[in-house]
């Protein structure tokens, strides 16, 4: 008889986050009414977070496999092969609701946790990045959650030794009351020595390793799968707290007993814990798993089982071990100062039980648990089609040379160097190129082969036409990787969404996914890991849909990447791609004509896969000076980076005829590069273009310190790097609140 002193009512189940039909679904599957640690158990397995319950359906439909792909979705992390028999391990994950809760917790656990699921792999991480969204500038909450956002980043990254190279951050009113905190973190491994988490054989010792379990994060992942409200600042003791140090331990000695042989199956315990943890091996493996609570390393006295369970404290892991190797695996974690208790085994029949004090307190079927959990079809309802701007329809309300001064000082298009040098970027000596560029890139042990990072969405776009918008975030994501002369291998997603249960939301979701499915199909770019984070919304307000794409790219040699900067004057500066001054859901609109609306841009895959493979040809002949691709702001934004990155001025010649001359300088158009070429090699490189039937135009020349537009004097580049870099520091010191 398992003890249940206290009442299941159906308030305590609605507080667990479980609805009255789900809850039917577990009376049906035990046969009688759960304890209350069963309740706790069932309601960490089948929330949003855990479960995807209202995504997998979906999800099903993204590319997976490739020629490159080692593990696909299913795992703690992706794997790739990038030859000479090493793998890339990497994942994207969300930390948004703790974020915003206790921003540098959140944020801090956030970093913690991705690399857990990096190194639980084998790989020993190399590079951490992330995707960062915050509310409008001028509400009173963004700039404390901007800094305790950052700060709890560098603070874990730094401590534990890894450099953090990339990202994005950007600021909408959408996400006033809920910030997102997307990371990604990257590592390398032995191809044929990856660790899964599936359990096999019976009878073998479950291993508990890492730090003490405390109260902490208690219902963290039910938490992270529910709407905010005016409760949210009552949701603190959900977050979890974070120790860099002693996960950086947990590192040197988890890849320790792997390189010995002692490892059958590892699982990170992050969301939902040792619930988690332990039924995913189980399950994965076809097996039973009996756990004793009694020996669970506690850092606080008279834990029960529910809190045990439940409670998300870091740096820990569960591992299923070689009975021959436990004492030698007992000594490593001894060696590095950290606990390991034989906390359970694994048992045949797929039952899941829990003793504590010596009574059973959870005997529960374990693949419902795991596998089984309920699936949704949701209803969803696709949002019209808006309408498409045309350029000559916008007018100009001020000059080329204001609009980009203004633009390139606005929050989302100035420099992040505020946020970037709070990291460590160069910590380890791989980081190749640095924060700021189109794709970070890290060597590969001692080369020659580097990794290419990066990560990407436009919001906006995926509000707009959630379809077109999950396409450009791959494509603009696989350009970027392209810039630097990287080979596109994979992707891992990170989809932020709204209350899935509302039919519109539950469109964009499915839009995006469409979108991203197609993209990568059409640019064998196969997504190998990932995360879904619902419930994004604060008082029935959702965020703008943002499905983060994080991509890896591959470099025989990295001394042959690109980057964006002007090299030298006198050089010949190309456009690839078709412009046609597409305005629609641009920066340009919304920062200088005050709207937001209109169709995005469109994306050709055909034109995306022909024009980058053309660019990376140019980079890796060394024909390419620099590169840089076309996104936010357009052509006059993207010249003025290169600019302000060299100092190095340019003129640049008049728009066509055809084109109004703010949508050619600020248009959106996809599918487009900037490239410079020396003098001497222009008529080859055109001519080539013609072969491949790729649309490149000279557009200006490389020289002086000044950047100049047609029919405007020159803006000093000198002046404009001021306004580029003001904005954010400003912004932090409290000295304004928007552009």
């Amino acid at each position: 008889m398992i003890p249940n002193a206290t009442p299941i009512t159906p308030e305590l189940v609605a507080e667990h986050g479980l609805k009255p039909d789900e809850y039917k679904r577990v009376l049906d599957l035990i046969g009688r009414e759960p304890s209350l640690t069963e309740l706790g158990i069932f309601s960490a397995m089948w929330n949003e977070h855990c479960s995807y319950k209202s995504s997998k359906v979906h999800l099903r439909s993204l590319p997976t496999k490739g020629p490159h792909v080692i593990q696909g979705p299913g795992e703690n992390a992706g794997v790739i092969d990038i030859g000479d028999g090493l793998a890339c391990v990497f994942k994207m994950e969300s930390h948004n609701h703790p974020s915003y809760i206790e921003p540098y917790q959140g944020a801090a656990t956030g970093v913690g946790g991705i690399l857990r699921d990096v190194f639980t792999m084998g790989a020993r991480p190399i590079a951490c990045l992330n995707a960062l969204s915050f509310g409008a500038p001028e509400h009173p909450k963004t700039r404390h959650l901007v800094s305790g956002v950052v700060a709890g980043i560098g603070g874990y990254g730094n401590s534990f030794g890894v450099p953090t190279v990339g990202g994005s951050v950007r600021f909408h009113s959408r996400y006033d009351g809920n910030n997102l905190v997307n990371a990604m973190a990257v590592g390398i491994a032995q191809k044929d020595k990856i660790f899964y988490a599936a359990a096999s054989g019976v009878g073998m010792p479950i291993v508990y390793l890492g730090s003490k379990t405390g109260r902490d994060g208690i219902h963290g992942a039910s938490m992270a799968s529910a709407e905010f409200d005016e409760d949210s600042e009552g949701k603190r003791p959900t977050v979890q707290v974070g120790d860099p140090f002693s996960e950086k331990l947990l590192l040197e000695a988890c890849l320790e007993i792997m390189h010995k042989g002692c490892v059958i199956a590892i699982q990170d315990m992050g969301a939902a814990g040792l619930t988690c943890s332990a039924v995913e091996m189980g399950a994965k493996g076809d097996l039973g798993v009996v756990l004793d609570l009694d020996k669970v390393p506690c850092r606080e006295e008279g834990m029960s089982a529910y809190e045990m369970m439940l409670s998300e404290s870091q740096e820990r892991m569960l591992m299923v071990l070689k009975p021959e190797k436990e004492k030698e695996a007992e000594a490593i974690f001894r060696k590095w100062g950290l606990d390991f208790a034989i906390v359970g085994e694994t048992t045949r029949g797929n039952r899941f039980i829990v003793r504590h004090q010596g009574e059973v307190m959870a005997d529960l079927p374990i693949k419902e648990l795991g596998d089984q959990a309920p699936e949704y079809k949701r209803a969803f309802v696709n949002a019209a089609k808006p309408k498409v701007i045309e350029a000559d329809d916008v007018p100009a309300p001020v000059g080329l040379n204001e609009a980009l001064e203004k633009l390139i000082a606005t929050p989302d298009l100035c420099s992040k160097r505020w946020v970037w040098e709070q990291y460590d970027h160069i910590i380890g000596g791989n980081t190749v190129q640095r924060p700021g560029g189109d794709a970070a890139v890290v060597r590969v042990e001692d080369g020659p082969k580097g990794l290419a990072l990066t990560t990407d969405v436009t919001p906006r776009y995926c509000e707009a036409d959630a379809f077109e918008g999950g396409k450009q975030a791959v494509a603009e994501c696989w350009r970027n990787l392209t810039a630097v002369g990287a080979k596109p291998l994979a992707v891992t997603d990170n989809l932020n969404f709204g209350n899935p249960e509302r039919p519109e939301i539950m469109g964009q979701f499915v839009g995006a996914i469409r979108g991203i499915a197609e993209a990568c199909k059409a640019l064998d770019f196969p997504v190998v890991s990932g995360n879904v984070s619902l419930y994004n919304e604060t008082n029935g307000k959702a965020i703008l849909p943002t499905p983060s794409i994080g991509g890896v790219g591959l470099l025989d040699d990295f001394t042959k990447s690109a980057t964006l900067a002007f090299k030298r004057a006198g050089e010949a500066i190309l456009l690839v791609g078709e412009t046609t001054g597409w305005l629609g859901q641009s920066m340009y609109l919304r920062e200088i004509c005050g709207r937001e609306d209109g169709a995005p841009p469109p994306v050709d895959l055909i034109e995306e896969r022909e024009n980058g493979d053309f660019v990376r040809a140019l980079i890796l002949d060394v024909s390419a000076t620099a590169a840089h691709d076309l996104s936010d702001g357009g052509l006059a934004i993207a010249l003025a980076e290169m600019a302000m990155a060299s100092g190095i001025g340019a003129t640049l010649d008049d728009a066509p005829d055809d084109i109004p001359a703010h949508a050619y300088w600020f248009g959106e158009d996809q599918a487009r590069y900037l490239v410079t070429v020396p003098a001497a090699k222009v008529a080859d490189v055109l001519a080539r273009a013609r072969a491949a039937s790729v649309l490149v135009s000279r557009i200006g020349t490389t020289g002086g310190d000044a950047l100049t537009l047609p029919g405007e004097s020159p803006l000093t580049v000198a002046s404009l790097r001021d306004k580029f870099e003001a904005w954010l520091p400003a912004y932090m010191a409290g000295e304004m609140t928007n552009a």
